[in-house]
This record gives structure tokens, C-alpha cells and sequence, in this order.
């Protein structure tokens, strides 16, 4: 037994914020952001559930799936819409699903993180998964704070996991280090709070060391990867990273310029873009890394 890929989507909000709009409100330029970032603009509003809701709808559609036959969704998220319950459970009423539903949260790593689950109990207990990733971060951001506004946006992805002979991930390497909490993070009732030095450098660090972790655990090279499909949470990390596990840029996904930091939207949303553009075919090797507070990483070779 295994699983495959059936079925994606995504959902970006109406509004959109560009940089000269951010120029308006703090000292700040649109050749400031996209120099130090890679972005140009960001997609914001809707509640972590209606975005989530509208990826799955997409998802289900061009998997074929009725909602009736999924027997479990799991949401990806940092930002609920709620302390409780679970969003995943308002996700699963609105789309008409019977299963069952659960959130998880390992910030912008976490899509990685609900993927391993969902991928063993397609695998597993012969069900169907309905993954989505869905965050508005926006809501926490202090509109004063440079160094974060001009970062976040809000978005989801959706994947649809079914069983199957195939088998979806070839290998995972995944980690924590909790002692750096306190560099990104965000109180009960507060703003979002970064230590965006640090954060850079532990970001590249991580993922880079992940990766070369994964290949050496699964034998394979950055040559055998046919798309590189990271967290969009700056380009110079993007870079950065890329530079280091030997895949060129042209064989990497970046959305970040049309749609800012998504947290857990990120990769799940770069995916579906990927495969509405075309990029990926069956067979294909897809790794996926990630890394956010916590500090959290994942990453993950899946087969197309």
C-alpha cells in the first residue's frame, strides 16, 4: 500500500497590498522590500477557515473527490481562527465532509509536518485525506514594525491524499530547537515579535543541513529533483539555501514576489502553483523544506 497526489488548490484574497502601500504607512520603499525580501506585493484578508475552505474546494474539484469520501482533514495552520476549537473542524462542515479533522501547528514548517501524517494513514488505514495548509498571519503583525509588516501575506493550499500502490515520500528529515523560541514568536493577545537576524541565519542553516541530511538518508542526489519547492519566507534565504544542496535556482519554485510569507500556505500554495503551471509530471521527485518559529524544520522527498 501507499498513496498519491490526486487533487490541488489554493486560495488567495481579493485585496492585495503593495509595497508603495506599505510606503504610505512607515518609512519604507518599494526597492527597500524587494531588495531585502524578493517581495512585491501580498494577498490579505478572509479568516484562516474561508481561505482553508476555498483551497479544499479546488482541490476536491480537480481530484474528482466528493467531499462524502474523504475520511480526514488535517489543517496546517498558525493562525486559527479560534484558541477552540480546531479550525479544521469549521473547514470540515463547511466542505460537507464525515470523517474526522484535525489542526497542526509547527508554524511554517507545519504543512511538512501534517503531510507525514496524512501520507501514513492514506497509507495505512486505506483513507482518503483532505491536507491543507491556511494562514493570516496579517492579523498579528504590528503595521508599525518594518521588519515584519512588509513580510506576510494570507493565503492556503490544498492537496487531495488517496491510497494507492505508488509511493508518495521516499524519505523526511525533520527537527526542533526550542531554546530559540523567543526568537520568533507571537503572545496571547500580542503582536508578532522577530529576531529577523538570527532567524535569517538559523533559517539557512537548518534547512541546508536538513537537506543534505535527507539525501544522504535516501541515496538521492540534487540532480534526481525535478522541483524544489521551499518556504517562501525570503528570497535571500531561498538563495541562500539553494546555493548550498547544489539545485540551481531555475529548478526552484518562488512565489514569494506575488505572494509575501504565508506561513503554512506557503508550500502547499507553491506546489498547486507548480502543477497549474505545468512544472511537474508523474514520477517526478519534489523536495519540500521548511522552517519557521519554534525553531521548527522540515523537509521531505515525495514522488510526484
Amino acid at each position: 500500500m501507499g498513496a498519491r497526489i490526486t487533487g490541488w488548490g489554493y486560495k488567495l484574497p481579493e485585496k492585495v497590498i503593495t509595497n508603495d502601500d506599505l510606503a504610505q504607512k512607515m518609512d519604507t520603499s518599494d526597492a527597500w522590500i524587494r531588495e531585502r525580501t524578493g517581495i512585491a506585493k501580498r494577498h490579505i484578508g478572509g479568516t484562516t477557515s474561508e481561505l482553508a475552505t476555498e483551497a479544499g474546494k479546488a482541490a476536491l474539484k480537480a481530484s474528482g473527490t466528493d467531499a462524502k469520501d474523504i475520511g480526514l482533514v488535517i489543517l496546517a495552520t498558525a493562525s486559527p481562527d479560534r484558541l477552540m476549537p480546531a479550525t479544521s473542524a469549521k473547514v470540515h462542515e463547511q466542505l460537507g465532509i464525515q470523517g474526522g479533522a484535525f489542526d497542526c501547528n509547527a508554524a511554517c514548517a507545519g504543512f511538512i509536518y501534517a503531510l507525514l501524517s496524512a501520507y501514513g494513514i492514506a497509507d495505512k488505514f486505506d483513507t482518503k485525506v483532505l491536507l491543507i495548509g491556511s494562514d493570516t498571519l496579517s492579523r498579528f503583525v504590528d503595521e508599525q514594525d518594518r521588519q515584519t509588516a512588509v513580510l506576510f501575506g494570507d493565503g492556503a493550499g490544498a492537496l487531495v491524499i488517496e491510497p494507492d500502490a505508488e509511493e508518495l515520500i521516499l524519505g523526511f528529515e525533520a527537527g526542533t530547537n526550542g531554546g530559540g523560541d523567543n526568537l520568533l514568536y507571537i503572545d496571547h493577545g500580542d503582536k508578532l515579535k522577530m529576531n529577523g537576524k538570527e532567524v535569517f541565519k538559523q533559517a539557512v542553516r537548518s534547512d541546508s543541513e536538513s537537506i543534505k541530511t535527507l539525501f544522504r538518508k535516501t541515496s538521492v542526489s540534487p540532480k534526481d529533483i525535478k522541483l524544489f519547492v521551499p518556504h517562501q519566507a525570503n528570497i535571500r534565504i531561498i538563495e541562500a539555501v539553494t546555493s548550498r544542496i547544489d539545485i540551481p535556482m531555475e529548478n526552484t519554485m518562488v512565489t514569494i514576489s506575488e505572494t509575501g510569507n504565508t506561513t503554512a500556505a506557503s508550500i502547499p500554495l507553491a506546489l498547486a502553483k507548480a502543477a497549474d503551471e505545468n512544472r511537474l509530471t508523474r514520477g517526478d521527485l519534489i523536495l519540500l523544506s521548511g522552517f519557521g518559529a519554534g525553531m521548527t524544520w522540515a523537509s521531505v522527498i515525495l514522488k510526484w
